[in-house]
């Protein structure tokens, strides 16, 4: 019979260590198998073979494997903090923060857990905790590059955006090379519309990373470029490479597109611009009947009349909802200034709060067979809203949000807050649609075909004809160009519907300092001027496919 050694020996646990380190993981795992038969209990032999597996991209075997790991050691942090991450990279958030504070509840000393809690916490929406988390991070590790950089992300989205560019700058003082914290303190630097120092920045994390396309793209929308500017060069040589990925040269197509608009040069603007749109496309693999079967379902969800529901069932609040609704690019941005410049208002910017619910509750609703919207449906958005709101460190009781999206979900803003005030956005088509084809969104996934751009906007119309049939004078319409001729008059009706007093302030909305999340940041801190939507023009011969789609003439 075989003796069995008491203990795993040092000698056996470095010739695995040896394996995982050079790379050999397949190697490591057989090594560990053969191991087990010996020591089936040994936590170490799991935690390593859990890493393993996520070396090689199995993260369903590596969770298994750190979850073994923890059941034989219930005190043994590091398999804790590992199974953290692997939840995390599987999309299980929820679960990702349970096994982060486990890691920390052994050992509070744990300067990664905290991290990546507060990260995981941050995408979940709960600032608050994140920020407390990052910042424990910082305290058991002051040089954590990673962590001031991670914090300057939560500080930013909470408001906080002075405190974000301070962590930003701690990140890149103690990592010189760090450009993922240039390009966020660049980003920070725009939205507050410090046009100077968001080029400076961006500039410097190009240098640190010319092949990142996304900071190239950047700098295109801020740098003025003359004919041979040797960074042109450098882009077109980096796009080039057979090795860029796919992401880095949809953002290098993007930003020589902007660099030849500088120019002038429209054949060769329209070269990179089309390449850009159609690999996006690609990425995305999106087609338009995606979009027209959300529309259909959104539409499914109500009758006529909409639903009513008694007052006493709504959770009382002393918030007093704005949105601004529309296509992107036809000004919501600049009506938010306006309403923000206001000394009762807050203008909270784009929130994401209704997109994320109400897309999940249509896809809930969906799969259990159900159409119409329910009573219970409607006061879960009104409470979901409200709660995400309490979270923002807001003050004032006026509220604006201008995620121009939310055109789709007017019927559910209008159910679960009868108080709330619709303000929709109408401008020129085609300035609108030009205006998105040349410019990147991560989201907007439509935009980036001519045709389908054109398909978009008419179920637009078509969806807005909806709401306007279902919810009568319930949303007040502004016009874009009549804003920008008549500027007071239009801005004196806009306060009027919103139930706001005059203001002067919002006539010098250009004045505003506070931060704007929004392509257009640096453009909203200018004062109004005429003739932006007939820039397009200019283009017509390129923009046929768009032109015809919109029967525009």
């Amino acid at each position: 019979m075989k003796n069995k050694q008491p203990t795993l020996s040092r000698d056996e646990l470095n010739s695995v260590y040896a394996l995982y380190s050079t790379g050999q993981f397949n190697e490591a795992i057989d090594k560990i198998k053969a191991l087990n038969e010996d020591y089936p209990n040994v936590p170490i032999l799991f935690n390593i073979i859990g890493a393993c597996y996520k070396e090689l991209g199995q993260l369903e075997g590596a969770a298994k494997m750190f979850e073994v790991a923890v059941s034989i050691k219930s005190d043994y942090a590091e398999a804790y903090f590992n199974l953290g991450a692997i939840r995390k990279a599987l999309g299980q958030d929820d679960d990702a923060v349970k096994s982060y504070k486990q890691a920390i509840a052994i050992t509070p000393n744990y300067p990664d857990a905290h991290n990546n809690l507060g990260t995981t916490l941050h995408d979940l929406g709960q600032l608050e905790a994140s920020i407390e988390s990052l910042e424990w991070a910082i305290a058991y590790k002051y040089d954590f590059a990673e962590a001031h950089n991670n914090l300057g992300n939560a500080l930013n989205d909470y408001g906080r955006v002075e405190d974000a560019i301070d962590s930003f700058e701690k990140a890149t003082a103690l990592k010189s090379d760090y450009a993922k914290a240039y390009f966020n303190l660049a980003i920070a630097y725009k939205d507050l519309g410090n046009k100077e120092a968001y080029l400076k920045t961006i500039e410097k994390t190009v240098s640190i990373k010319p092949d990142w396309g996304d900071a190239n793209l950047h700098l295109s929308r801020v740098k003025t470029f003359k004919e041979n500017d040797p960074q042109v060069d450098q882009m077109k040589l980096l796009l080039s490479k057979p090795d860029l990925s796919l992401l880095d040269q949809i953002g290098f197509n993007f930003a020589l597109s902007h660099v030849y608009e500088n120019l002038e040069n429209h054949d060769e603007q329209f070269k990179f611009l089309n390449k850009a749109n159609s690999l996006r496309k690609e990425e995305l693999n999106y087609t338009i009947e995606r979009d027209q079967k959300y529309f259909s379902t959104i539409k499914e969800s109500f009758k006529s009349p909409p639903l009513s529901i008694k007052k006493s069932l709504y959770s009382p609040t002393n918030i007093k909802p704005i949105f601004i609704v529309g296509m992107p690019r036809s000004g919501t941005s600049l009506v938010h200034q306006i309403i923000d410049s206001h000394k009762e208002a807050y203008g909270a910017g784009e929130l994401n709060i209704l997109n994320k619910f109400i897309g999940k509750l249509l896809t809930d609703r969906s799969n259990d067979g159900k159409k119409l919207l329910s009573e219970e449906d409607v006061l879960s958005i009104r409470e979901h809203f409200l709660e995400a709101l309490s979270k923002l460190n807001i003050m004032e009781n006026i509220i604006v949000d201008k995620m121009p999206l939310n055109f789709r979900y007017i019927g559910f803003i209008l159910s679960a807050f009868p108080e709330a005030k619709i303000v929709h956005m109408n401008r020129d088509p085609m300035a609108i649609c030009w205006s998105i084809y040349k410019y990147y969104f991560n989201g907007n996934s439509y935009s980036f075909d001519q045709n389908d751009l054109a398909q978009y906007y008419h179920m637009y119309k078509d969806l807005m004809n909806f709401w306007n049939q279902l919810f009568p004078n319930k949303i007040y319409d502004i016009c874009y160009e009549d804003l920008t001729t008549d500027q007071e008059v239009e801005t004196r009706k806009l306060l009027d519907y919103c139930q706001l007093e005059w203001d002067e302030s919002c006539l010098n909305f250009h004045t505003n300092k506070k931060a704007v999340k929004t392509t257009s940041a640096i453009q909203v801190r200018q004062k109004i001027y005429q003739g932006s939507s007939e820039v397009w023009k200019k283009y017509e011969s390129y923009l046929q496919p768009l032109i015809k789609g919109l029967n525009y003439y």
